[in-house]
């Protein structure tokens, strides 16, 4: 097993203590510390003012330890590496395959395969253990149940490979009531049936809480459910796909449930500032305390 995988097994606490307002870190008693989650941004939706490569550099002046972003294609990944190791940035995850053509799909299983086999290889330029692999939107003709199937198959083939190297696929269930109608994967159930089905430690959940929020609510308790799934947690508040603290969801809970579960990852801040970067961030660093 490559030093990816057993890494990602064996993340440890980590802290924002040090980017916390100094009057919130001490109001809390020793035994209950702010800051506990290890908060990754997604340069995709923070920091757009900036060039890409000039986000990450403002990530950490941010506060935060970790970045995440989309499809790898567009990017100068030697670039994006440079720059993480010199801001001392882990770059958590970003996505390998994305809505179409769809994994969900038996004709594109080949090119499946060797797109993971490209990001096995982008991951490790990253320093990077896991990708996010998207499901697919509707085939015509096909039943949802056909769609699940032919992702089992899809992952399937590519599970040796990832597993291989050290790698995992991080399923992304979507939901359809705002952000992606047409797909076929929502929710926390069928993602699970899929990575039951395959069966692979190459295999996990890259459960967005922004998703599932709108897909079946119950955060905390489908986050049990699932909890032995999940390699890799995303947020965002609702409405509004902003930072926590401007819609419904209380994250101060669903995060004290993260952590009280065992999750000792990154969280990738898949949202968008709602007024400006800084106050976002500080948003972000209010909902981990509890």
């Amino acid at each position: 097993m490559s030093n990816s995988l057993s890494r990602r097994q064996l993340l440890g606490a980590g802290t924002l203590l040090a980017a916390c307002p100094a009057g919130l870190a001490q109001s809390k008693p020793a035994e209950e510390p702010a800051g506990r989650t290890k908060f990754a941004v997604n340069i995709e939706m923070w920091l757009r003012e900036l060039p890409f490569l000039e986000r990450i550099p403002a990530a950490r002046q941010l506060g935060f330890p970790a970045i995440e972003f989309w499809d790898w294609k567009s990017k100068d990944i030697a670039a994006v590496a440079k720059a993480a190791r010199e801001q001392e940035l882990a770059v958590t995850q970003f996505t390998a395959w994305g809505f179409r053509p769809g994994l969900n799909n038996p004709e594109n299983h080949g090119d499946f395969v060797e797109a993971i086999r490209k990001a096995c290889d982008v991951a490790d330029q990253l320093d990077c253990a896991m990708f996010t692999v998207v499901a697919g939107d509707d085939q015509p003709g096909m039943s949802t149940e056909e769609m699940h199937e032919h992702v089992i198959a899809g992952l399937a083939l590519a599970a040796p490979i990832a597993e291989e190297r050290g790698k995992i696929m991080i399923l992304e269930p979507m939901n359809g009531r705002v952000d992606h109608p047409g797909h076929c994967l929502y929710g926390s159930p069928a993602a699970i049936r899929i990575c039951e089905a395959v069966d692979s430690p190459a295999v996990k959940i890259n459960w967005d809480l922004y998703h599932m929020q709108i897909t079946e609510g119950d955060l905390c308790g489908r986050m049990r459910d699932g909890f032995e799934h999940i390699a890799y947690l995303q947020l965002a508040d609702h409405p509004g796909r902003h930072e926590p603290g401007t819609g419904e969801v209380h994250y101060n809970r669903v995060l004290k449930e993260a952590w009280d579960l065992g999750f000792r990852g990154y969280v990738g801040l898949e949202c968008s500032p709602r007024d400006d970067a800084a106050s976002a961030a500080e948003r972000v660093r209010a909902a981990d305390v509890w």
